[in-house]
């Protein structure tokens, strides 16, 4: 059995904010949520959260996870923070594990702790790193042997143990039973005045537990957030981490280094992002698709060949082949842009679909409508949806042609091959395949002046 515990019961006081520390976002997600989402990849039989300052927030957080919750109060290290999990802990046989890891260290790999737990054996496992500065870390003393001995903080380390490079991370895994008599004998009494989770190496090594270790696959994945400036080190981090990802995979980025994935990117063959482009929730580029720079994709599926241009905004919404998007568009949850059908500059869909080979390529607000086939909507044409109260549907038939300005108050129908005159005001259907127009009359007034500024 696999016990998993996250300690979350930090305040975060550098952060300098009123929102609990491992709820603050990498790449779009809390930290928490990507310790949780690597710990589920493991299989575990339970997964503990110990929680503290800001308890109820993070709780609610993730209230549907399947997740039990410990609550540290007061805050005494984080030996006692692992000792506040234990009752809810599982135990099934000699060889049941439990791996320790760190709401705040949001980025340490399924794999690395794959590799942790089966250097554990049926021992202890440590994960560690060699760093060229290790101030602040713990560091792993070992005997004459090479053997690990026992950590020491480095506070509490003399000069020769400072100079240790090899350092401890925090993550380990331990026998769920022999972790238990461990906490059971560790005490205070240190520099701090805390209850230190290391001090069970010591205890097994007195006992004859064999201590191993792991050391993580990058550097990066050990790394902890205690500061905006740590925050804001590891976004870039993993960003570029998530771009390399992309690149191996065939992908073109212009330029690596400005590009945001804050969710799911799945990319077809030949797929081209230009710079400055940020993708949220699950985006799907089909096979040759194009995104321009400066757009923001949010649960968004792109069909082969689309081209999505600058500035462009789709949220909730898809495009079929050969489409074409953009400038300065936005597609709205719903739109469901047709194969080879344009959507141009100041162009806003929602809960819209326009059929293929159709063009709204000018200063349009289409909303609640289906549109057919090879229809062309003209600059400043808007469906009128809304009556304050209700939403009401427009029907565009196949081939019709609306000329611009024009107001479609629904719910209203454009039968097809319809054609609406310029600056139509349309609140009846308009039969199919006919000049359908509203104007007033035009008139000029003879004689007229303008005003003039009186002295």
């Amino acid at each position: 059995m696999l016990n998993i515990i996250i300690l979350a019961a930090g305040l975060g006081k550098r952060m300098q904010s009123d929102l609990p520390k491992v709820l603050h976002p990498i790449a779009g997600k809390p930290m928490l949520a990507h310790v949780l989402e690597t710990a589920r990849a493991l299989s575990p039989d339970r997964i503990v959260v110990v929680v503290g300052h800001g308890a109820e927030r993070v709780q609610a957080s993730f209230a549907d996870a399947d997740v039990a919750f410990a609550l540290q109060q007061p805050q005494q290290g984080t030996g006692h923070a692992v000792m506040q999990a234990l009752p809810h802990l599982v135990e099934g046989d000699s060889d049941d594990a439990c791996l320790v890891l760190y709401g705040d260290v949001p980025l340490v790999q399924a794999e690395t702790l794959r590799e942790l737990l089966r250097a554990r054996g049926a021992g202890l496992a440590l994960l560690t790193e060699t760093l060229a500065d290790p101030t602040g870390y713990g560091r792993i003393v070992r005997d004459a042997d090479g053997r690990v001995a026992r950590i020491v903080e480095h506070k509490d380390a003399s000069a020769t143990e400072r100079a240790i490079t090899e350092v401890n991370t925090g993550i380990l895994a331990a026998p769920t039973a022999a972790l238990r008599r461990w906490l059971a004998r560790i005490d205070n009494r240190n520099a701090q005045g805390e209850y230190y989770l290391t001090d069970i190496v010591g205890l097994a090594v007195r006992d004859g537990v064999p201590v191993a270790h792991a050391q993580p696959a990058a550097s990066w994945e050990t790394l902890g957030v205690n500061s905006r400036m740590q925050q804001a080190q590891l976004e870039r981090i993993w960003q570029g981490e998530q771009a390399r990802r992309l690149l191996e995979q065939g992908v073109t980025l212009a330029d690596p280094a400005r590009f945001d994935l804050r969710g799911e990117l799945i990319c077809g063959r030949d797929v081209f992002i230009d710079v400055g482009c940020v993708f949220e929730g699950r985006v799907r580029l089909a096979d040759g698709v194009r995104i321009g720079p400066h757009c923001v994709l949010r649960d968004a599926d792109m069909g082969e060949g689309t081209q999505v241009e600058a500035f462009t905004h789709v949220q909730g919404a898809r495009a079929g082949a050969g489409a074409r998007i953009g400038p300065y568009a936005r597609l709205r949850p719903g739109a469901d842009v047709g194969p080879e059908a344009h959507v141009g500059n100041f162009v806003e869909l929602k809960k819209t679909t326009l059929g293929r080979g159709s063009k709204a390529n000018h200063l349009s607000y289409l909303g609640d409508a289906v549109i057919g086939d090879q229809v062309n909507i003209g600059a400043g044409t808007i469906t009128c949806n809304y009556d304050g109260v209700n939403k009401f549907q427009t029907v565009i038939e196949d081939g019709a042609f609306i000329g611009s300005d024009t107001q479609l108050v629904a719910p209203v129908r454009v039968g097809r091959g319809a054609t609406l005159g310029a600056g139509t005001t349309l609140t009846r259907d308009a039969p199919a395949g006919e000049l359908t127009l509203s104007r007033s009359k035009q008139m000029s007034v003879p004689g007229w002046k303008r005003p003039v500024r009186k002295s």
